[in-house]
């Protein structure tokens, strides 16, 4: 029954957008609602001060205050680099076999010599091709632990929200990176132009390491263009399906060539670049990127395209082909100027219609950034761990599933991912005890600890690598005595694993620092009914029925032996957390 009650805003109709759905709500229709709302939407949600403060003010202060975040001070701390990277590991080899068979062809790779003579010559470039995937994988958990706490704690939230959103947008993955520093880059590049022009944006990601390296810039080059960015581009950042030809992706791939990297600069290898004619969107001459970048920003489709998508984002999924094409206009009119257009859709009458009121279930980041913010957390608790928890909801930082990034709205909850969102907050609420560190705790431990075990009691390398379960008996007449091998995979991913460790911080482990007696205390809740109304306004967005508020009161009344919180004020703690964990277990609260 809940479960229908608290997602049915969903299924509300889209407002038929007659009359003008841009048009600015007044200061007479302005109250605490409606401050709420936009906090949510425009950032992470807010505690009541926060609401209290943005519906002191008008529509347009409140607005411009978010959207024009450039004239607020951010003083947020830089991220802390463990200095995991040296340049000897540049150009890094696209797989294991490439780096051993250069090492075997040339006599080095990844800044190591091979050994003369002796066994395993080749064995330090494995170490060393596999330490990096182990040490930028570390460096993007604690990146993301980094941005998190910048969502959490910032000054600007929709400075981190259009970050987020363009995260998606432009999605690209350490999973293919492999290097967490070009990731860094990106995400500063994104939070840099979050709501500037649009113009700005695309060039500056055009020619991003991160995204070079994503979509195979190294391999487009003259007389063999790769598609890969070109199809994209069009595709996914711009356009859209349906507004081009494959002739046109191919021309465009050509205006492209040459366009690289060099480790964490955005190059032009001018002998790469095919510098002849080209036609692209029926316009021919000697195209390059940034060139082809205007002719798409000239088409109507791409205002259309990416102003529609950001109104999904922040405003409702449903919107008709005559909002669509009014909003791409507002864009288009602007210049592609992202704070007019988010000033306009803040502002708008739709952005507060009921059916953009607490309609949007919630993205899992999100989820979680807005619970630790009402919560009123001054950091992004270590345990449990919030790229694991994340990551079990379906949205990982700095990993989202393809180029196309997240699937938005539905696709987030499912009965399984639903009961998983309540297995999360239970896990905040009530840190685990039997917790181990991921960033600490290598993958594949079962598979490294025995070598580890079997080297420290002076087992021959062989020996102590062979897969557990095995005997030497097992083993052919060749394997009865150390190996003579170029390198020993399994012995590369024990020495790679310890130097990871060894080189990378750790992700702080602190946990959830929540005290709801004292939020209680300072909302002055005297009573369990009181104190049920208030962490329902707080946490949730979807007016909750009286029925449920007479069950949680009454939970939380027998959990206290009384209704009279001055009696319980000693001992209530742990009573208000598992109320908590009922109340953000609620389908209701996977709206916002």
């Amino acid at each position: 029954m809940l479960l229908g009650a608290g997602l049915t805003g969903l299924c509300t109709p889209a407002l038929a957008d007659t009359g003008q759905p841009l048009q600015p709500i007044s200061a007479a229709e302005w109250n605490a609602d409606k401050a709420r709302h936009l906090l949510e939407r425009a950032g992470f949600g807010g505690t009541p001060q926060e609401v209290a403060r943005f519906a002191a003010m008008t529509p347009e202060q409140a607005v411009r205050t978010l959207v024009r975040y450039q004239n607020i001070p951010d003083k947020f701390t830089p991220f802390d680099d463990s200095g995991s990277h040296d340049d000897g590991l540049e150009p890094f080899a696209s797989s294991r076999p490439a780096a051993t068979d250069l090492a075997k062809k040339s006599g080095e790779s990844l800044g190591v010599k091979v050994k003369p003579e002796g066994n395993r010559r080749a064995q330090q470039v494995a170490d060393r091709y596999l330490y990096w995937l182990r040490a930028s994988r570390l460096e993007t958990h604690r990146l993301g632990y980094w941005w998190a706490n910048r969502m959490l704690s910032t000054p600007r939230p929709l400075e981190e929200k259009l970050t987020l959103f363009w995260h998606g947008h432009f999605a690209t993955s350490e999973e293919k990176v492999h290097d967490y520093r070009k990731l860094l880059v990106q995400n500063e590049t994104l939070r840099q132009h979050a709501n500037g022009k649009f113009r700005d944006l695309m060039v500056a990601v055009a020619k991003d390491p991160a995204m070079l390296a994503f979509l195979d810039a190294g391999v487009n080059v003259k007389g063999a263009p790769n598609e890969n960015f070109a199809r994209e581009i069009m595709e996914l950042f711009t356009m859209g399906v349906g507004n081009y030809t494959e002739t046109d992706i191919k021309e465009a791939a050509r205006a492209f060539t040459g366009w690289n990297y060099d480790k964490l600069k955005f190059v032009v290898n001018p002998g790469q670049h095919d510098d002849s004619m080209k036609t692209v969107l029926g316009q021919t001459g000697r195209f390059d990127g940034e060139q082809v970048i205007d002719i798409l920003l000239a088409q109507p489709a791409t205002a259309d395209f990416i102003a529609a998508k950001l109104y999904r984002y922040f405003v409702r999924e449903d919107i008709s082909p005559e909002l669509k094409t009014q909003l791409g206009r507002v864009l288009r009119d602007s210049g592609y100027d992202i704070a007019a257009f988010m000033q306009t859709v803040l502002l708008s009458q739709d952005f507060y219609s009921p059916a953009s009121t607490a309609t949007r279930i919630k993205p899992p980041v999100e989820l979680l950034i807005s619970t630790y913010k009402k919560m009123e957390l001054k950091a992004v608790p270590g345990i449990p761990d919030f790229n694991e928890q994340t990551e079990m909801l379906g949205q990982k930082l700095f990993y989202p599933p393809n180029v196309a990034g997240w699937a938005q709205g539905r696709s987030w909850i499912t009965p399984g991912l639903l009961l998983a969102r309540g297995n999360v907050i239970y896990d905040t609420v009530y840190p685990p005890i039997d917790f181990s560190a991921p960033d600490r705790t290598p993958n594949g431990l079962y598979q490294i600890l025995p070598v580890a075990d079997k080297l420290a009691q002076g087992l021959d390398v062989t020996t102590a690598t062979q897969p557990e379960g095995k005997t030497m008996g097992d083993m052919s007449m060749s394997m009865q005595a150390d190996r003579d091998e170029d390198f020993n995979t399994r012995l590369a991913s024990y020495h790679a694993w310890r130097k990871a460790i060894e080189k990378v911080k750790p992700i702080p482990r602190d946990t959830v620092q929540l005290n709801l007696s004292q939020l209680l205390r300072q909302a002055h809740c005297q009573t369990t009914a009181q104190a049920v109304d208030h962490l329902l306004q707080r946490f949730v967005s979807v007016p909750v029925s009286d029925a449920v508020k007479q069950k949680l009161t009454a939970l939380i009344s027998d959990d206290l032996g009384t209704t009279d919180l001055n009696i319980a004020d000693s001992y209530m703690e742990d009573a208000m957390r598992n109320l908590l964990h009922v109340i953000l277990s609620l389908p209701a609260y996977q709206l916002g």
